[in-house]
């Protein structure tokens, strides 16, 4: 009886073991067969999508990021496809808002003052930290440092505002004091500055370097046709920023009354003998007299967003970057199915590979070079995760599977070890 005991305690206990542990079979086929991993979807793509109200994009064409590193137009068409306009802006970029392909560019990766423009990274860094409707009085160091010749909206010391009221400032009269109140309000300039810096590197924006957050010149300061596209696209999945880029006219406020403030965008609002551009969003124009006229624009058509990026045209008067983003707006709407994407917007993701030769590649920055180990890849590069290595976060299932087998084959050896002592105990008793 204390045989017949031991030896069904143990078996229970085995059984119980068989039933907790995970099936080694299963988790082995899951992870270890790359055909069976479905690609991993951005979640910048699908959170842009909903966003402008499109359905989600199908799934990206694989695209070469180092050809956005050559100069001169890059353009791929098919049959039936328009001519690129001929523009004098000395970099641009056409992209599609919800997939992040770009259809087309010219010098991309230039890296050229940025004016005004560079405000979409101070919104995107800034924004969330503040709800709108909270009130601030403004301190008088807090319109310290201003440059000379900054436009402005006019917001003044002592005076209680708004954080909306705030952000129409900085995006529809480009207002630089509107600028350093709410860098105040976000640990400082400098801080802000630092923190514009991370957002940009973590966008996969690598042409952007960040001395000024309101865009004022200032040396070593630049960005790209590129990096500005790619801080429109990210905009876009803002609510807020959407909904102050694309705010045409507001009232702000002056202490007991309040006078009415115009966006600078002239393709939104139709000034100045600028013709309103149907279904435009926004998004930010800017000027100085080092980096010219600078432009980032969404416009919306047939369900269907574009971002368009000017930087710097060189013919005709201030109005000329309006024109010519009109230009590669309609071409980009035009030629919807009828080009192949020459890069993507989005940041690195990883996806599982096809073949057995694939390895983990990332593009440099400068030099179109591999690096396995980088952390903070340029946008629009792809990491790959070959066979045999489990994706981050992932247990490798041949140690699941070790694990459940040796504690399966402890359980009945100690069974069976038991019985036979029991067996020879009892022989020598009798």
């Amino acid at each position: 009886m204390i045989v017949t005991s031991a030896v069904r305690h143990a078996a229970a206990g085995s059984a119980a073991l068989l039933f907790v542990l995970p099936v080694p079979a299963a988790t082995a086929s899951s992870v270890s067969s790359p055909s069976s991993v479905a690609p991993v979807t951005p979640v910048s793509s699908v959170t842009s999508a909903s966003s402008v109200g499109e359905p989600t994009p199908p799934t990206r064409q694989y695209v070469d990021p180092a050809r956005l590193d050559r100069t001169g137009t890059q353009v791929q068409p098919l049959p039936g496809a328009p001519a690129v306009p001929s523009v004098s802006a000395l970099s641009w970029v056409v992209a599609d808002a919800s997939s992040g392909e770009v259809l087309a560019a010219r010098d991309a990766h230039r890296k050229l003052p940025p004016a005004s423009t560079l405000k979409t990274l101070f919104a995107l860094t800034a924004l969330p930290h503040h709800e709108p409707s909270e009130r601030h009085t403004v301190a008088d160091s807090e319109l310290t440092g201003i440059g000379d010749g900054s436009s402005l909206v006019g917001v003044k010391e002592g005076y209680t505002y708004k954080v909306s009221d705030l952000w129409n400032g900085v995006f529809l009269s480009s207002g630089n004091d509107a600028v350093h109140v709410l860098a105040s309000m976000n640990g400082g300039w400098e801080s802000m500055t630092r923190q514009m810096q991370e957002k940009a590197v973590s966008l996969g924006a690598r042409d952007t370097h960040v001395v000024s957050p309101d865009g004022y010149d200032a040396p070593g300061q630049v960005s790209s046709a590129y990096d500005l596209a790619v801080f429109g696209r990210a905009g876009l999945q803002d609510p807020q920023f959407t909904r102050y880029c694309s705010t045409p006219y507001a009232d702000f406020p002056a202490g007991s009354w309040s006078y009415g403030i115009a966006n600078t965008n002239r393709l939104l609002t139709g000034a100045d003998g600028v013709s309103r551009y149907p279904g435009l969003i926004g998004i930010k124009n800017g000027y100085t007299s080092n980096a010219g006229n600078t432009l980032v624009s969404a416009a919306r058509r047939d369900g269907r967003t574009l971002v368009v990026s000017v930087m710097n045209p060189q013919a005709g008067g201030g109005f000329t970057v309006y024109e010519e983003a009109r230009e590669l707006l309609d071409w980009g709407f035009a030629s919807a199915q009828r080009v192949r994407p020459v890069g993507s917007l989005l940041p690195v993701r990883v996806k599982a590979a096809s073949d057995a030769g694939t390895r983990a590649v990332s593009v440099a920055r400068d030099g179109g070079g591999t690096d396995t180990d980088s952390t903070a890849p340029r946008a629009g590069a792809e990491r790959v995760t070959a066979p045999g290595k489990a994706a981050h976060g992932a247990a490798p299932s041949g140690a699941s599977a070790g694990l459940s087998l040796a504690l399966v084959g402890s359980a009945c050896a100690a069974a069976l070890a038991l019985w036979g002592l029991r067996r020879r105990a009892a022989h020598r008793a009798g």
